[in-house]
C-alpha cells in the first residue's frame, strides 16, 4: 500500500481543465505530474457537458495519483433548473426563481451519490433548503 502524501479538492469544468491556476499549483506543489492529471480528468469528464464537477485527487508518496469526479454542486443544479445566471444576494427578501417540488426530485436523484439522506424524498428537501438560500421559491413542496 503506497503512503498518501495529500488529498486535494478542486472544482473544474467538465472536460476543460487545464494546467494553468487552480490546477497547476494545486497539484505542483505535491510533484503530481500535472498534465497526466489534466489529459485523465478531461478524458473522464467530457461527457458532462459544461457543469462544473468537483474533483477529489489523492497524492501518493511516489507522485501518484487517482483522482473521483463527483456529481455537480446543488448550486450548480438548481441554477440551471431554475434558469438562473446566479443566485440572490439577499436570499431572505429578495426571491429571484422558482423551482418546482419535482425539479428538487430531480436534483436529488443526480445527487444522491454524494449526498448523506437516508431516501429520495429527505434528499429533495436538502435541495429544497439550498433552493430557498439561495433565493430560489420551492413550489408544491409535500407537508411544508
Amino acid at each position: 500500500m503506497k503512503k498518501i502524501t495529500a488529498v486535494v479538492k478542486l472544482q473544474l469544468p467538465a472536460g476543460k481543465a487545464t494546467p494553468a491556476p487552480p490546477v497547476g499549483p494545486a497539484l505542483g506543489q505535491h510533484g503530481a505530474n500535472i498534465m497526466e492529471f489534466v489529459k485523465q480528468f478531461n478524458a473522464a469528464s467530457a461527457s458532462m457537458g459544461d457543469a462544473i464537477v468537483p474533483v477529489e485527487i489523492t497524492i501518493f508518496s511516489d507522485r501518484s495519483f487517482t483522482f473521483i469526479t463527483k456529481t455537480p454542486p446543488a448550486s450548480y443544479l438548481i441554477r440551471k433548473a431554475a434558469g438562473l445566471e446566479k443566485g440572490s444576494g439577499k436570499s431572505g427578501r429578495e426571491k429571484v426563481g422558482k423551482l418546482t417540488w419535482e425539479q428538487c426530485l430531480q436534483i436529488a436523484k443526480q445527487k444522491m451519490p454524494d449526498m448523506n439522506a437516508l431516501d429520495l424524498e429527505s434528499a429533495a428537501r436538502q435541495i429544497a433548503g439550498s433552493a430557498r438560500s439561495m433565493g430560489v421559491e420551492v413550489t408544491g413542496v409535500p407537508n411544508a
